[in-house]
């Protein structure tokens, strides 16, 4: 049956290419922002009334260290004094014809948030949206299958879930991790003048478009896709790194942006150092470009510098990644340095990144 099912007919989108587009979230969220009660920004913690319509309740004993307001990859609140919980949540329509490979990629990607923020996976939860009516059980349990390998090779027992019946197929994991508080990864802590690395090449999601539109199959993607950034998040956590990300949907522009944003600083980035698939290059001259990619570079657009540098990188450079790698600032040993952070508003005024 897997052989005969095109999943990825069954959806719009695919992958991280599937999401709201930035701008469009962050309009929606925007009110939820500084909302925690005792969280950053909020008036209801030690000294400050509740906001109007409020109702307290039971005090938390945790405290939150990472909240909404900066769109990090994982909330992370403190439980004792040297442990930290991140907490998180991906899912996505298929990206892949193959239900196994489907349920693989979905599972790395959503623990790559835990990593991103430095953390260890130490549970999941399987989330899932399936249209019973048009697909059998078997492909679902694939896809179930294909999540359950590789949480396990993370060493992250998969725990129950919750399912429902929904016109497209959908797929993911909530990944609950631990941290230490003084080894956490955030996008707010970059600082100028340090080198900026990326330990996966883009383009999968020219090539996840190509595989949508025509079946035809690249294993070299699937691979990328299905690599845990365990490896990479434990070395820059070795290293002192204290900022990073993950790639996914906004690509890297959209994802660097953000980062800059949160952390008050702007950044430089050399094209020609950006490591890109080499058929992703090939498949994007043919037209095979995810809309999320072009939404992606019109959101950041605004806040860019890109004097002579073609459209088409640009499109690679905020490629709609799914289960990319991680964008760290510092060096991270075997990663290629692809440009670096400098001070805020010296690229100009409104600019977050430049690329040459």
């Amino acid at each position: 049956m897997t052989d005969v099912v095109r999943l990825t007919q069954y959806a719009r989108g695919g992958g991280c290419a599937c999401k709201i587009p930035p701008g469009e979230l962050e309009d929606a969220v925007a009110a939820l922002r500084g909302a925690l009660p005792g969280g950053p920004g909020d008036a209801s913690g030690p000294g400050g009334p509740a906001p109007q319509g409020h109702t307290a309740g039971p005090a938390s004993t945790a405290e939150v260290l990472v909240g909404l307001d900066d769109g990090d990859d994982g909330a992370v609140v403190r439980v004792a004094d040297r442990l930290a919980v991140v907490s998180t949540a991906d899912f996505f329509t298929p990206v892949q014809d193959d239900a196994a490979d489907w349920g693989r990629i979905a599972a790395a990607n959503a623990l790559s948030d835990v990593y991103a923020m430095g953390g260890t996976p130490v549970m999941a939860i399987n989330l899932v949206a399936w249209p019973r009516e048009l697909l059998p059980t078997e492909l679902l349990a694939e896809v179930l299958r294909g999540g359950l390998e590789v949480a396990t090779r993370a060493g992250c027992p998969v725990i129950g879930g919750h399912s429902i019946d929904a016109p497209e197929p959908t797929y993911g994991m909530a990944v609950t991790g631990t941290v230490g508080p003084d080894r956490l990864l955030r996008n707010d802590a970059a600082e100028p003048g340090l080198p900026i690395s990326l330990t996966k090449p883009l383009g999968v999601g020219v090539l996840n478009n190509h595989h949508k539109a025509t079946g035809t199959r690249h294993p070299e993607a699937v691979e990328l896709m299905t690599t845990l950034n365990d490896t990479a998040s434990r070395a820059a956590v070795d290293a002192g790194v204290r900022a990073a990300t993950d790639v996914t949907g906004f690509g890297l522009l959209g994802h660097l942006h953000k980062m800059c944003r949160a952390s008050g600083v702007a950044a430089r980035i050399d094209a020609g150092a950006v490591p890109v698939l080499r058929a992703a290059r090939e498949l994007l001259g043919q037209g095979f470009v995810p809309g999320g990619s072009r939404r992606n570079l019109d959101w950041v657009r605004p806040h860019l510098r890109a004097e002579g540098v073609g459209e088409d990188e640009l499109v690679l450079l905020a490629d709609a990644q799914t289960s990319g790698g991680l964008l760290v600032v510092g060096e991270v040993p075997g990663a290629p340095v692809i440009g670096e952070t400098v001070a805020s508003g010296s690229l100009g005024e409104g600019v977050t990144v430049q690329v040459a």
